[in-house]
């Protein structure tokens, strides 16, 4: 049977592989299972957003294809409301809208590299950014970002990696799957990296909506030449907790954005009508409930974080923020094995570090969107048990 080697070995999708070890499985009873594996929030889309999409879903249009590139009302919601929040030149024109931050991403890097060509993931990666460059057959620099550097990633060690097959640079911020949130500052000095070497720059901000408030996360869209050298990812999943609409976007100079046309057309076409409709009554709509969210998520943060103060010397948090804590686990087996000890033994779903990429085996993933502050004890009190 013929078939295409780069896929055939990209690995397995991480989160499915962690689901099976639980699906059809009966829990004890006082120990019910604690999903802390997939990305998620953990509550419902707001009331108004659900029946907006059900008036919306009834209209004849919202079934038809949309613009490639996605609804004119949306590009211009997105590129206003970025321009008012990062401050700069953003317009309808620059923006791309997807099927998810996903298919932003696999859509930028086809509008940017071939086969042979290399693109920077600073490591740990998110997963899918990594299976994206193998099935394609373009080379993965893995950039390290160390614990004691708030595993950020080092701009002087980024230099020294560029090659003349590099093409872009990606960053995640807040990343996945540490949590950690680059300083504007950082982004910048990225920002001058990539355009004193004629290379892009992949921001995926993804979980933008979940920095704590207070300004502009930076000003990569300030300057009047960003669109030769920023390309920004985004996600309305999180935001307005509607992830299987499958809403994302690119934001990018037209040049990119021409080219990500193409992509979109042979992929999906565009995206789904009510998912669009969902994210422009959002923009438009939503901001009050969207920063309340963003406060609880602060508050599943902190209860995490008190909850694993007493195991700390066990299992220490690396790095925390947005929706994630990296944390390193203490036994000794590789962060596939741990993952499954926690899943069989502890209920408690979580992804191992070897997921996102080398030198992860005593690292584990927890996404807590979906823990509540009141449940957040009992994952302590669990993993102290698997522990002793």
């Amino acid at each position: 049977m013929s078939i295409n080697p780069l896929l055939a070995s990209v690995e397995t999708p991480p989160v499915a592989l962690v689901q099976s070890w639980v699906k059809e499985r009966d829990f004890p009873e006082g120990r019910p299972l604690l999903d802390l594996a997939q990305a998620a929030p953990g509550w419902p889309m707001a009331a108004p957003l659900v029946a907006h999409i059900t008036e919306a879903i009834q209209k004849p249009e919202t079934a038809r294809y949309a613009p490639i590139l996605g609804e004119q009302p949306l590009r211009q919601a997105l590129a206003d409301e970025m321009a008012a929040l990062y401050g700069g030149n953003i317009q309808a024109e620059n923006v791309a809208i997807t099927s998810g931050c996903n298919q932003a991403y696999v859509a930028a890097v086809m509008a940017l590299a071939k086969e042979g060509d290399a693109v920077m993931l600073p490591t740990p990666w998110y997963f899918n950014h990594k299976m994206t460059l193998d099935m394609f057959g373009i080379d993965a620099i893995p950039l390290p970002c160390a614990a004691d550097a708030g595993m950020l990633p080092d701009v002087d060690a980024a230099e020294r990696l560029i090659t003349p097959s590099t093409r872009a640079i990606v960053l995640v911020t807040p990343n996945n799957p540490t949590g950690a949130i680059y300083p504007g500052s950082l982004i910048q000095q990225f920002v001058a990296l990539a355009e004193a070497h004629g290379i892009k720059l992949i921001i995926d901000e993804t979980y933008r909506d979940f920095i704590p408030a207070g300004g502009a996360p930076h000003d990569a869209f300030k300057a009047g030449a960003w669109a030769d050298t920023v390309i920004q990812l985004y996600s309305f999943s999180k935001a307005y907790a509607m992830p299987g609409l499958r809403v994302g976007a690119v934001t990018a100079g037209t040049n990119v954005i021409a080219l990500v046309q193409k992509a979109l057309d042979s992929i999906a076409i565009c995206a789904n009508g009510a998912g669009q409709a969902a994210a422009h009554y959002g923009i438009r709509s939503l901001s009050e409930w969207r920063n309340g969210k963003r406060q609880e998520m602060a508050l599943r943060l902190a209860a995490f974080q008190q909850a694993m103060k007493p195991i700390a010397n066990q299992f220490p948090i690396v790095s925390a923020g947005a929706f994630f804590a990296y944390c390193r686990h203490p036994f000794d087996l590789s962060a596939l094995e741990a993952a499954k000890l926690l899943a069989d033994e502890g209920s408690i779903m979580a992804m191992p570090g070897s997921a996102f990429g080398p030198g992860q085996e005593q690292m584990l993933r927890f996404a807590f969107g979906n823990l509540a502050p009141e449940a957040a004890a009992a994952v302590g009190e669990r993993l102290a048990a698997l522990a002793r």
